[in-house]
């Protein structure tokens, strides 16, 4: 199963002159220089592109033996050790992968010791405490970490695919990866999550009845895939003519059995599950055969164009009634892009490495003072059909393409999620490097058509299945490919990419046709879809990017808004857009873009109808921006939203932030407003102000006042709204703000009568003597005393009731007798001038409701004092004796009230004392 099975393939290892290397290891990592014992060696440089670190030595025992190295295993063991100590830090992440690149290589050399090495690392690594650790804890291990055993179960489904290996060898491998797989701490294949993927040998062919539960199978770990390539082999005689010859095609006459082999130009097919079927080529490729890589690649590409053919025909049967019914269940439930074997990656991968330039031809580009130099030439496809004219490029992004366009839907689990964003970025980056010349823009162009054509099968597809992967991110790099030479085909594909089906479907039908390869799930649950964040985020940088291209065409902007608006659902990101499209429309350096500028407004106003009535902690930024945004659209635009100011902002909004920045000063600069158009702002603004005020006077009311200052209809309108709500839910600061404000603006007497329902809504405690109210009552009771005896007598009542705080009666009372009353000077009133006696009204019931407060103080602070605060209770009786000593019978009074301390607090004894040596 294992032995090159006839002589069609040529495979023989090669003189080992070719093959050896010189190993050297810098002096910081010393990872390999003494893992081989030295004998006899011939020595020569290979540039190892995966590990730039490392020049490697190989040691060979003789000139004439096989490839047998000598490896020094505790060596080995000890570098794996010590890098998986590290948990990925100082670099021992790239340390690791620089080994499995070395055993890559080894295999490439057909160095038999390439999967001892590899069986080493295993070993560490099942050997690693953080498994059981993270197992006991039920914790994922980390990204790095997961993503350094992919590979390494890779590298076990190459060694065991390995086309030269010996029967003996395979079957002691599978039982070392079945020891290693059977262990409770080995990793599972897909991260902590236990939904499976199809067997490797199994194409994907079960019945539309089956459940996503019925398509489970047992517990799957990194090594499961390794150990079911047991069941391939590569004695296929098709398989053999088509890795051993380029110029293999269609017998002239066939036989029944042979027609599926090959399409209609003749050119061979390999009709195998498309993972399974690459990772023969990764194998081919990995142990020095890449002529044969390439050639199955070529069969593999072959048999997806045929695929693709068959299912558009599939399609064009049932698009009606897809259409009609707007969702399917068709979907594969394995995905080509962030599959544990890498399928894409692998064939893009084999192509471009036969069409990358040598160095020499590199070195000759670069003294052309080309922009930008290419990486890539166009190779032709090695074809027994005569008017192939392909390239292994052309190949490489039509497979690419094909691969990322794939209709999947999304796995379960965060890791296999973010594996499948990775791969993507992957990807995308690699076909980045390709410089698209005609060739490769007749690829791109054709296959776009294809993807867009393609039903549930495509990505790009009319319907797909409510769960499948978005494709905004391959979308994107479509749309910018493709912009400069199909813009109509470019914008079509963007814009049928915007959609994010799993947030915009609640339920799918069940659609029960369904052809080979995909499997029909109806969808029981809302999914978890991990890396949905950065989802959305992707799908709004595709829209940015079309908004960005689309600058001056006003058709096209209105289309993007529309899918904007219909398709994102988040206001964060749509107010992400919405600045972006105005930085681009309002740009320093040129003339504003009216119509771009307008889709930002339209945006704008979409975040403020989204975030209305929700807590967003950014929506004071939005609605100061949506302020600005309208500003430079013009006064219209302020208009509008000041009219509409309901279904925008909430009143506070509308009166502190909307209506004041629309009316001022540095707003009718910017506009260059002339008289007619400020009147109808500062209109628009005054109706806003009443209408705010009248719903929420509390928050409103001092706005309205002064939006209103100019219109003395408006402003008499506010203040009674002021008025009529202070009875109600308005608190004494509120109340207290306004009555400053009315003060200020020269309204006393509404000042005092605001003031005077503050009172009435406050309660000051004995000992809130720090309280924030008390300045608002000091200044109250200043505006009543310089209105007048009447205002003060009027006030007093309610300062006795609302305020029970000794100090603060006290200072009151100080004030009222330092001068006249009634020195405001309001017109048709005479000031006496004369001082004000404690002893008549009104200051006579404020000095009895002091000297009562300071009584009941006394008593209160006597009840828990504590001896530290023996001195300032004594400085306390000092001042209450102040006080009580205004009135002609003043001393009386307080040595009376002295007496009762003593007689009820004799207890105190010390305190006593000190209250006899002050006040006798």
């Amino acid at each position: 199963a294992c032995e090159p099975p006839c002589g069609c393939w040529e495979l023989n290892s090669g003189p080992l002159e070719e093959q050896s290397v010189l190993l050297t290891a810098e002096p910081s990592l010393q990872p390999f220089s003494q893992l081989l014992s030295p004998t006899h060696y011939h020595t020569e440089r290979y540039h190892l592109e995966n590990y730039k670190d490392f020049k490697v030595v190989y040691h060979a025992w003789s000139i004439d033996d096989e490839n047998c190295w000598h490896l020094d295993e505790e060596q080995v063991k000890e570098q794996v050790k010590l890098f998986l100590s590290q948990g990925g830090y100082y670099g021992s992440g790239k340390q690791l992968n620089s080994m499995f690149a070395k055993v890559r290589e080894m295999l490439r050399m057909r160095d038999s010791n390439g999967a001892r090495m590899l069986t080493l690392i295993t070993e560490q690594f099942m050997a690693d405490p953080r498994l059981t650790l993270w197992r006991q804890q039920g914790t994922s291990m980390t990204d790095k970490c997961r993503q350094l055993w992919d590979e390494l179960g890779a590298l076990w489904v190459c060694i065991i695919l390995n086309p030269h290996c010996k029967l003996e060898e395979k079957s002691c491998w599978l039982q070392q990866l079945q020891k290693w797989s059977d262990l409770d701490i080995c990793p599972l294949e897909d991260g902590n999550y236990g939904h499976e993927l199809p067997n490797i040998t199994n194409a994907l062919s079960q019945s539309a009845s089956h459940s996503p539960d019925s398509l489970s199978r047992p517990r799957r770990t990194v090594f499961t895939r390794a150990i079911e390539g047991r069941e391939l082999h590569w004695q296929d005689s098709h398989l053999q003519r088509i890795i051993s010859s380029g110029i293999y095609t269609a017998p002239a006459c066939q036989r029944e059995n042979e027609r599926l082999l090959f399409n209609s130009h003749g050119q061979p097919l390999w009709l195998e599950h498309v993972p399974t079927a690459c990772a023969r080529v990764d194998a081919l490729r990995s142990h020095g055969y890449p002529k044969e890589a390439l050639r199955l690649t070529v069969a593999i590409i072959n048999t997806l164009r045929l695929q693709q053919q068959r299912q558009l025909e599939i399609y064009k049967h049932q698009k009606k009634e897809l259409l009609q019914r707007g969702t399917t269940t068709i979907t594969n439930l394995e995905g080509w892009v962030g599959h544990p074997l890498d399928p894409i990656g692998c064939l893009f991968l084999t192509l471009t490495e036969a069409c990358r330039l040598n160095d020499d031809s590199y070195m000759e580009m670069s003294d052309m003072n080309e922009s930008r130099l290419p990486v890539y030439q166009h190779v032709p496809v090695a074809s027994g059909c005569p008017n192939s004219n392909e390239s292994y490029l052309s190949l490489a992004l039509e497979v690419a393409l094909m691969g990322m366009g794939q209709q999947r839907v999304m796995p379960e689990g965060l890791y296999a999620q973010d594996k499948v964003c990775r791969n993507e970025e992957q990807l995308l980056s690699q076909l980045q490097e390709l410089q698209l010349d005609d060739e490769l823009v007749q690829t791109l162009r054709k296959q776009c058509i294809l993807l867009l054509e393609g039903g549930p099968f495509s990505g790009l597809g009319e319907v797909i299945h409510r769960e499948s992967v978005p494709m905004h991110t391959f979308a994107k790099y479509l749309f910018s490919a493709l912009l400069p030479h199909d813009p109509d085909l470019s914008y079509k594909l963007a814009l049928r990419a915007m959609r994010l089906p799993v947030l915009e479907n609640s339920s799918s039908a069940g659609d029960t046709s369904h052809p080979h390869h995909m499997v029909s799930v109806v969808p029981s649950r809302y999914p978890r879809w991990f890396t949905l964040g950065h989802l959305e985020s992707q799908q709004c940088e595709l829209a940015s990017t079309m908004l960005t291209a689309a600058k001056g065409d006003t058709l096209r902007l209105r289309t993007i808004l529309e899918a904007i608006q219909k398709h994102i659902h988040s206001s964060s990101l749509i107010f992400k857009l919405a600045q972006d499209a105005f930085k681009i429309a309002t740009p320093t350096d040129s003339s504003t873009d009216g119509t771009l500028l307008n889709v930002a407004l339209e945006l704008g106003l979409q975040v403020m109808r989204m975030t209305l009535s929700t807590l967003n902690w950014r929506r004071r930024e939005m609605v100061r921006w949506l302020v600005t945004c309208a500003t430079e659209v013009g006064v219209r635009a302020l208009v509008s939203i000041l009219q509409s100011w309901y279904t925008l902002f909430t009143p506070t909004e509308a009166t502190s932030i909307v209506a004041a920045t629309a009316v001022s000063h540095t707003t009718i600069l910017r506009l260059s407003l002339d008289y007619p158009q400020r009147e109808e702002l500062a209109s628009c603004a005054r109706t806003l102000a009443l209408q705010c005020a009248m719903k929420d006077p509390q928050s409103c009311a001092l706005s309205a006042l002064t939006l209103c200052e100019k219109d003395h209809i408006a402003f008499e309108a506010a203040y009674q709204i002021a008025i009529d709500a202070a009875a109600g839910g308005m608190t004494h600061s509120q109340l207290f703000t306004i009555a400053r404000y009315m003060e200020l603006r020269g309204y006393p007497l509404r000042a005092f009568k605001l003031a005077s329902l503050a009172m009435s809504h406050l309660n000051l405690a004995y000992n809130q003597d720090t309280h924030p109210a008390i300045n608002d009552v000091l200044w109250a009771c200043a505006l009543s005393h310089s209105l007048g005896k009447n205002e003060l007598a009027a006030l007093i009542p309610l300062v006795v009731k609302s305020v029970h705080c000794a100090t603060v009666l006290s200072d009151i009372l100080r004030r009222c007798t330092v001068t006249a009353p009634g020195l405001a000077g309001i017109p048709g009133r005479r000031s006496s001038g004369k001082l004000m006696s404690t002893d008549k009204a009104p200051l006579r019931q404020l000095l009895d409701a002091t000297i009562n407060a300071y009584i009941n103080t006394t008593h209160s602070r006597l009840t828990h004092i504590s001896p530290r605060h023996y001195g300032e209770f004594i400085e306390f009786l000092s001042k209450a004796r102040e006080t009580f000593l205004l009135p002609q019978d003043g001393h009386l009074q307080f040595a009376q009230f002295i007496d009762n301390l003593k007689q009820i607090y004799k207890g105190k004894k010390k305190l006593m004392l000190l209250v006899r040596e002050r006040f006798g």
